[in-house]
């Protein structure tokens, strides 16, 4: 997916991984190094350090209603 949409169009990852990291998902450093190539070649990185705003919701939720925890 990634070799077609190069530079070809726009492509927005997520990952709370830092890169060095990324060979552990990939499983292949030969791979991950190909990927990491293509995905930094023209880029801003986006690099946000902070607090989950997804768990602050959640904890949230949790103090409003205790009895359920789960709810969506």
């Amino acid at each position: 997916m990634f070799s077609q949409r190069y530079e070809r169009g726009s492509t927005i990852v997520t990952s709370n991984l830092p890169f060095d990291e990324w060979t552990g998902v990939f499983a292949s450093e030969r791979l991950t190094g190909a990927l990491l190539d293509r995905l930094t070649h023209h880029v801003h990185i986006l690099e946000m350090n902070g607090d989950s705003f997804r768990l602050k919701q959640s904890k949230q939720r949790a103090q409003t209603n205790p009895d359920n925890t789960h709810q969506a």
